[in-house]
């Protein structure tokens, strides 16, 4: 890929900055520490058969000027260093938060809206929110959730919010932003190795962690009123995160109203099957990952399926808004979310279909469920779906990485 050209600032927000195409000599950023962690020691050994020899190593002069200062074992890498595209000037120019601060409900009020939209993640009954609006403006935060160490993390330009767990071959990391960007998606960097990862597939791309793979922890992008309706008691990502930014604002004005990716930083082609920017709801089991078009999801409602031997379906609907086209993200339009789930429970698997308003039955016992997976009237009242791992990626990203994997194309 060899997309290059004059620097160019997309989005500046809240002293914030989005998006810059680069061209030229670049300094690399400083490093990092994982808050409250252990000491992190370097690995014994890379992952996979990726190495080559430190002679043959051959950057891309972009690459070799932004690295300059970087630990980066380049020798050991995954993919093609051309790839790779600058996005931001400076590792970290995009700050991570590594001490985040959160409110309760009470506390938050009613500076995050009923409809807007965010990553809902709960592990051991410490359930948190984590409004996009804020996510935008950092990327990653590094927590501790249910007393594990977890990386949230989320790429505007592919719509992509994942939790992964932090700990890697016995090694708590702390991740960062490279300022590097592969098929429009966030590069990450650890700090304990340098090691380059790709945010949307969780994948070790370069360094001693070439070939590596974080575990995926389920979560979703859903409202805030949803968030709330479901985890009375869970707490928010707060409006004072200690960098005097103004959240609330959307930095890439405009996003998706347009016809696709910023093409500086998109993949060489687009599969055509689909809008570039339409969402799908990405459901990946184990080592095997599917879609489902929203524009198919959003009148079918309910999706029954079975991926990779496990009976999932997906809930769609509500009113969670777009936080990538208006300036303000509380006004934005609403494009729903899509939720999947485990559909086994107490060993027998239900067969959904939509009911009234955004609710759903169970042909097997009639009961009546709510977008959350819960069951709220019926026989099951209480009952709650798992979920499972899943987003609500840009389908030109999604395709990007899984070609080949399968699409849903509706009900036959």
């Amino acid at each position: 890929m060899n997309k290059r050209g004059p620097v160019i600032a997309i989005g500046v927000a809240a002293g914030v900055i989005a998006l810059v195409v680069v061209a030229g000599t670049l300094s690399g950023g400083s490093g990092g520490t994982a808050a409250d962690g252990p000491p992190i020691q370097q690995p014994a050994s890379p992952f996979g058969d990726s190495s080559v020899e430190p002679g043959d190593v051959q950057l891309t002069p972009e690459l070799a000027s932004v690295s300059r200062d970087w630990i980066t074992d380049f020798s050991k890498t995954t993919i093609d260093f051309d790839e790779l595209v600058i996005g931001i000037r400076g590792r970290d120019r995009i700050r991570p938060i590594d001490d985040p601060q959160f409110e309760t409900i009470a506390e938050i009020g009613d500076f995050v809206a009923d409809q807007e939209p965010g990553l809902a993640f709960e592990l051991d009954g410490d359930a948190r929110f984590y409004p996009l609006s804020i996510l935008t403006a950092h990327e990653i935060v590094n927590d501790i959730v249910g007393g594990r160490r977890v990386a949230v993390t989320y790429c505007p330009l592919c719509n992509s919010a994942i939790v992964f767990d932090s700990t890697v071959d016995g090694q708590v990391l702390r991740f960062g932003v490279s300022g590097l960007l592969r098929n429009s998606d966030l590069v990450m960097w650890d700090n304990a190795t340098e090691s380059l990862w790709q945010q949307l597939t969780g994948e070790g791309l370069v360094g001693d962690f070439a070939g590596a793979q974080l575990t995926f922890l389920p979560s979703s992008i859903k409202s805030y009123g949803d968030f709330k309706d479901q985890n009375p008691e869970g707490i928010v990502l707060g409006r004072d995160q200690g960098f005097g930014f103004t959240y609330g604002f959307n930095s890439y004005l405009g996003y998706t109203g347009g016809a696709g990716p910023y093409d500086p930083f998109a993949p060489d082609e687009i599969d055509p099957r689909y809008p570039a920017l339409e969402r799908v709801i990405n459901v990946t089991i184990g080592d095997v990952a599917k879609a489902y078009p929203f524009s198919i999801a959003s009148e079918e409602r309910a999706i029954n399926d079975t991926v990779n031997g496990t009976d999932v379906v997906i809930f769609a609907g509500g009113d969670t808004v777009d936080n990538l086209d208006t300036r303000v993200i509380r006004e934005g339009k609403t494009v729903g979310t899509g939720i999947a789930f485990n559909r086994r429970v107490n060993g027998e698997t239900l067969t959904f279909q939509p009911h009234d308003g955004l609710t759903f039955e169970d042909v097997e016992t009639g009961s009546i469920w709510n977008l959350n997976g819960i069951a709220v009237d019926g026989p099951m009242t209480g009952a709650s779906l798992e979920q499972v791992v899943h987003g609500n990626e840009f389908w030109f990203a999604w395709a990007a990485f899984n070609q080949g994997a399968d699409v849903y194309t509706g009900q036959l």
